[in-house]
């Protein structure tokens, strides 16, 4: 649903989107209010389409500056989470703006807006502009003509005005973000690809070190090891995170003309069946085949642990999907969240690898930038 809403026009500046799944929050990337709702309030908004809300406190999350070769809109949001804790956003809506969140693709904004509720906020959402307009013309379910130009007008009205005051406000500085990888049980539990496994001992309070306690046990890590070199076992690319061409793109420009690691199960999954088509026009699907890669059928597949894709219990994933909570990839399974880059880099070595430390990373493809 959060791949092909946006894929047919459906998702439009301006609209309140809700569904029964927790990451709705992507379609915010257009500037639509959009959240995940429960079953019985589908009822409602089935029977009424309306559904009684209590008004959010506003967050602004600036992102300013650059991102630096290899570091991806994955990074951004896995570094925001990893800063405010998964709590930080509760109560609130999240507003993104900054030169680096205006630099994104629309798909890129996606993977944003998508992991927003993961920090607890209600909703994530970006102002349209330019880069939305250009990614929605001409869609299916789009309006045409004339309609077109007066849709684009009344878009033009929704961004937030110069000097709006928020509740909460936060800056992020792009050009020192890493590739970022978690290392517990929750989204919240991340670190640079060059940091360590902090120690619970230093937590701020009991509760805190108990839960990272908990959360290292689970996983069998060290406070203090390297999250670099550490062992996986099965790398997956997809979910409604970063399932999408761009990243399958991405997930390529590593792969080809290279071999992943023996005895490594690598999943790729497309978002869609149009993401799937397209990947396989570009010959994509090829390449992957070709690195010893699964190349799967559109679905959620393990990120939810579907339909048997799942982990073994005490195998490690490397994955770039949304949550990495106990089981959410197989009873018993240990999750590592991280970008197609990482996760793709990761593939060829059967260790979590920095994907800017790959053989003629500086000369290749501008995708492998942002």
């Amino acid at each position: 649903m959060h791949v092909i809403g946006p894929e047919l026009g459906l998702t439009q500046p301006g609209m309140t989107i809700v569904c029964g799944d927790s990451h709705t929050s992507t379609h915010g990337a257009f500037g639509a209010l959009a959240f995940g709702i429960g079953t019985s309030e589908v009822e409602m908004v089935l029977a009424t389409q309306c559904l009684l809300q209590r008004r959010p406190g506003t967050h602004e999350i600036r992102v300013d500056g650059r991102l630096s070769p290899g570091v991806s809109a994955k990074d951004v949001i896995l570094a925001l989470i990893a800063r405010i804790g998964v709590g930080g956003g509760t109560g609130h809506v999240f507003e993104y703006g900054g030169e680096a969140i205006r630099a994104l693709t629309m798909e890129q904004r996606m993977t944003i807006c998508n992991m927003s509720i993961e920090a607890g906020a209600r909703a994530g959402l970006i102002a349209p502009d330019d880069t939305t307009f250009e990614y929605l013309h001409g869609r299916r379910h789009v309006p045409q003509g004339d309609a077109w130009d007066a849709a684009v007008e009344r878009w033009q009205s929704l961004p937030t005005d110069d000097g709006a005051e928020y509740d909460k406000s936060i800056t992020i500085d792009a050009s020192v973000l890493e590739p970022m990888v978690t290392y517990g049980t929750n989204p919240g539990m991340g670190i640079p690809i060059s940091g360590r496994v902090p120690n619970p001992e230093i937590s701020g309070d009991s509760a805190a070190r108990r839960a990272l306690e908990h959360a290292l046990e689970y996983m069998n890590l060290r406070p203090g090891q390297p999250i670099l070199g550490q062992k996986v076992d099965v790398v997956f690319i997809g979910s409604c995170t970063n399932g999408r061409i761009s990243d399958l793109r991405l997930a390529a420009s590593v792969l080809k003309n290279r071999r992943v690691a023996d005895g490594l199960r690598v999943m790729v999954v497309p978002g869609s069946e149009e993401v799937k088509k397209q990947a396989e026009r570009e010959g994509l699907g090829e390449v992957f085949r070709a690195a010893g890669a699964e190349w799967r059928e559109a679905g959620c597949s393990m990120c939810i642990a579907m339909n048997g894709d799942q982990l073994n219990p005490g195998q490690y994933a490397i994955s770039t999907s949304n949550r990495n909570f106990e089981g959410r990839q197989g009873k018993g399974g240990r999750s590592f969240l991280a970008s197609p880059l990482t996760a793709a880099a990761s593939a060829l070595t059967g260790v979590i690898t920095d994907p800017r430390t790959l053989p003629d990373f500086d000369s290749a493809p501008a995708t492998l930038s942002s």
